[in-house]
């Protein structure tokens, strides 16, 4: 670490690796450039957390000088588990079973109306206690909260109120307009409560982050202050040395989708084109999905003699093993949500995708942010998933094309390490606050605000 580097700042982030995912990335990232602008960081996440996917290669991306302090969570999903006598279980993948029994169902009742904002709740208040005295010991110039999950936010919150240290909470998700929220048995009441905490920390934050213009416009209109931008981005370092993509066949087409397929994320507008247009004919076809798919996706391919000739699951691999399937596929899948939060959101990889150099094929809102973005850049088609006869013809041109790219024609303000660069400016920015327990000592009663509190 450069002994110049003065200035530190704590984030505070509950996926860090082997965690793997967009979220996780994000912050790695910013970790790994903030040095260059003078910041240094430290991370502060659970020492035993309950990741649903890990990638153990992403902890050799973990520059050797960050300093990363891990402190235990109990989490209320271990009790579930060793009451049903099963593994771990994510919450996500209880949510997705169609056949739920009692436990389940009160395991998910008690999640949308006990465990507020999340099931990490149970962090904070010693999260807190043990923080405290190193931010009022000036160890930190800054702080930062990073969410999903929101419990995240009430950390920072307390910080602050305690010490008046500078405080971004950063929003990688919607909290109580998020679509998740929405899937759950939850009483009004609850609801108000979600809102009232959310309101709170939008008020006392110093500054307020979020990856989507939309969703951007959406926190400023429910906070009715200034929020700043900072999309995700792609590190031109994570590509191996030497990589690159194939050159095309005539005749023959390798699409390649990496990353989730769930209740949100629908293939199946896909596979029906895919089958429609090229079922009777000699083309060659092969759609390899790279990580997580749903066994309703999964029995839908197997019941289909042609799909299950060409589509291959290859299941979750790491991160850097990723790139040995883009370096074979002739253009790349995103398949993006199709619920309330569509328009704002902007998967992680869609900046990778970008970076690799092969056409893209997007599902989703035409007049999204996602789209906005492969539109401007010249390298994708976006479809509607309700629009067959587009996908056909999208799938048609990438047949016939041999479309190829330079991954340098990848715009700077997407570059991680130009983002770091942003970051650091909104904390050199920053003016000094007093203590909010002084301005706004009435806000919440302690004890009210999330079960944490009296734990």
């Amino acid at each position: 670490m450069d002994q110049k580097l003065s200035k530190r700042v704590l984030i505070i982030t509950y996926y860090w690796p082997p965690s793997a995912g967009s979220g996780v990335q994000r912050w790695l990232k910013f970790a790994k450039y903030l040095p260059d602008s003078g910041w240094e960081p430290v991370i502060f996440t659970p020492e035993n957390p309950d990741f649903d996917l890990k990638d153990q290669s992403l902890l050799r991306e973990i520059p050797e000088s960050l300093e990363v302090m891990k402190f235990p969570i109990w989490e209320p999903y271990s009790l579930l588990d060793k009451l049903r006598g099963k593994g771990k279980t994510h919450p996500a993948r209880i949510m997705e079973q169609k056949k739920k029994g009692m436990l389940e169902k009160a395991a998910i009742w008690l999640r949308a109306n006990f465990l507020v904002p999340d099931p990490r709740v149970f962090w904070v208040k010693p999260s807190v206690r043990f923080l405290s005295e190193l931010v009022k010991g000036g160890q930190f110039e800054a702080i930062i909260t990073t969410g999903p999950p929101h419990s995240m936010h009430l950390i920072g919150r307390e910080l602050k109120r305690k010490t008046g240290v500078k405080w971004i909470a950063d929003f990688r998700d919607p909290w109580s307009e998020w679509e998740f929220l929405d899937t759950m048995p939850m009483s009004p009441n609850i609801r108000k409560k979600h809102q009232r905490l959310e309101k709170s920390v939008l008020k006392e934050a110093d500054e307020i982050l979020t990856i989507s213009p939309t969703f951007q416009k959406d926190l400023e209109r429910l906070s009715r202050r200034k929020v700043r931008l900072l999309t995700n981005g792609f590190d031109p370092g994570d590509l191996p040395k030497g990589f690159q993509p194939k050159q095309k066949k005539d005749g023959e087409l390798h699409l390649v989708y990496t990353g989730i397929i769930d209740a949100i994320r629908n293939p199946l507008p896909l596979f029906k084109a895919l089958k429609e247009e090229f079922s009777t004919t000699e083309d060659k076809v092969k759609f390899t999905f790279v990580g997580r798919v749903s066994e309703q996706v999964k029995k839908f391919v197997e019941a289909d003699t042609w799909l299950k000739s060409i589509v291959d699951f290859a299941g979750y691999v790491s991160h850097q093993k990723v790139f040995e399937f883009y370096a074979e596929a002739d253009a790349l899948v995103l398949i993006l949500t199709d619920t309330k939060n569509a328009k704002g959101n902007i998967p992680g990889k869609l900046f990778e995708y970008l970076a690799i150099g092969v056409p893209v094929l997007a599902l989703g809102d035409s007049k999204g942010d996602s789209a906005a973005i492969l539109q401007n850049t010249g390298m994708a088609q976006v479809v509607s998933h309700e629009n067959h006869v587009q996908i056909q013809i999208a799938l048609r041109k990438l047949m016939d094309e041999n479309m190829q790219y330079e991954s340098e024609g990848m715009p700077n303000q997407y570059s991680r390490k130009y983002l770091s660069a942003q970051l650091a400016e909104i904390l050199d920015e920053m003016p000094m606050r007093k203590n909010l327990t002084q301005l706004v000592p009435n806000l919440f009663r302690e004890g009210d605000d999330y079960p944490g509190h009296s734990i």
